[in-house]
């Protein structure tokens, strides 16, 4: 696949590029390593939060804060991020948040409640600046394939969450370190994609002129708060994001708690995972194929009504079915609430700044997911009155996806 850059006009100032920094390999080794990073963190942690609610002693509801922190700073940092990209430039940016996410996963695994939460605080706002950047970075760097390539690294993010899911136990008994050694190597990644992404930077410091007068960034929305359509996009973002953070950070216990064995439970969670890369990798290329998407936001939230409503009825005997259509459901939710940013707005800066808007809304939203479900089940005692509520929340969906389906640009 041919990668192109939006043409920019001539600067004299400007030195040519050495062909080693503007290779278009070099850009999508770095787009994909740093996708990699942004869902491994939290997908790893879950197999894992019985023996951190263990190790610190924390109610049910604590335990889902393990997951929900990190979803609602990254609806808190998300509104930052523009700012960030027009002082300091998206590579830097990039780079920055990808370092601060190892940090916060190294500072998640100090032997401490207050380290393992601001650990997550952390990585929410590192994930949070990268979920805002890349929309607009992939606007600009291919706008004739924006759709395409929101489909590759969307695919990428979900690869890293399935890896992350079906090696944590087996890394942990590999390193011997407990845990906190199985969640601490993910640091590694995060490093390597550092390294990866160097040579953007370097390359961005050279084009800074080129690129402060390129006519393909375009200007910001005028009034994007009061749009009906950027908050349709943003609702679906926030309730298919829900639906997601809260079975990534329950399904394995809904399981277990059903009779399951854990260690299957733990493979059917990982599978979900690994379905979900084809459903986020396919939704985004039918949908830049399309005008209108209402038929596949309406298609994706059906399928996540159906997959709960099988965890519901039948959880143990329908498990591996209901992980399937979910993981299908879910990927494709979350690359087509991606494919809304690129395909609703005219320009970079006008998709810097929906995604801005769609995930601040969206994460906040989603935050209340794992801790709102973890306290109902302790008031209930059941995961009936949660799966119910998540059947009515993919309605909801559904209703917004429909809007945000509407052939129409910001």
């Amino acid at each position: 696949m041919a990668v192109t850059r939006a043409q920019q006009p001539v600067v004299t100032s400007v030195r040519p590029l050495p062909s080693r920094l503007a290779h278009p390999a070099l850009l999508l080794t770095g787009i994909l390593l740093v996708a990699l990073n942004m869902r491994a963190c939290l997908a790893a942690i879950s197999p894992m939060v019985g023996e951190i609610q263990t190790t610190f002693g924390l109610s049910s509801t604590a335990s889902g804060l393990i997951t929900t922190v990190p979803v609602l700073f990254q609806g808190l940092g998300a509104p930052l991020t523009p700012r960030l990209t027009r002082r300091f430039g998206t590579e830097r940016v990039v780079l920055g948040a990808v370092l601060v996410l190892g940090s916060g996963v190294l500072l998640r695994v100090l032997p401490s409640v207050a380290a393992l939460y601001a650990g997550c605080m952390v990585i929410g706002v590192a994930i949070a600046v990268l979920n805002v950047s890349m929309p607009g970075l992939v606007k600009r760097e291919f706008p004739a394939r924006a759709a395409t390539m929101t489909g590759v690294y969307s695919t990428t993010m979900l690869v890293g969450a399935t890896l992350a899911a079906g090696v944590s136990v087996p890394l942990e008994k590999a390193l011997g370190g407990g845990w906190q050694a199985s969640l601490g190597a993910w640091s590694v990644l995060a490093l390597v994609a550092a390294v990866a992404w160097l040579p953007q930077v370097l390359r961005s410091r050279q084009e800074k002129a080129a690129v402060a007068a390129a006519p393909a960034v375009g200007r910001p929305v005028d009034g994007i708060w009061r749009s009906p359509l950027a908050w349709r996009i943003s609702l679906f973002m926030g309730i298919s994001s829900l639906l997601v953070y809260t079975l990534v950070a329950w399904l394995p216990t809904i399981l277990a708690d059903h009779g399951m064995d854990r260690g299957e439970a733990g493979l059917v969670f990982a599978f979900s995972n690994l379905v979900q890369v084809a459903g986020a990798f396919l939704v985004p290329l039918a949908a830049g194929r399309m005008t209108r998407q209402r038929g596949l936001a309406l298609s994706m939230a059906g399928l996540n009504a159906l997959g709960i409503a099988i965890l519901l009825i039948s959880p143990v005997p329908g498990a591996w079915v209901s992980a399937t259509i979910l993981g299908i459901a879910q990927g494709g939710s979350l690359g087509l609430a991606l494919a809304f940013i690129v395909l609703r707005t005219g320009s970079a800066a006008g998709a810097a700044q929906l995604g801005g808007m769609t995930q601040a809304v969206g994460y906040l939203v989603a935050a209340a997911g794992p801790v709102g479900a973890g306290a109902l089940h302790q008031a209930t005692g059941s995961w009936t009155t949660p799966l119910v509520l998540l059947l009515v929340l993919a309605a909801v969906a559904a209703v917004a996806g429909w809007g945000a389906g509407h052939n129409r640009t910001l």
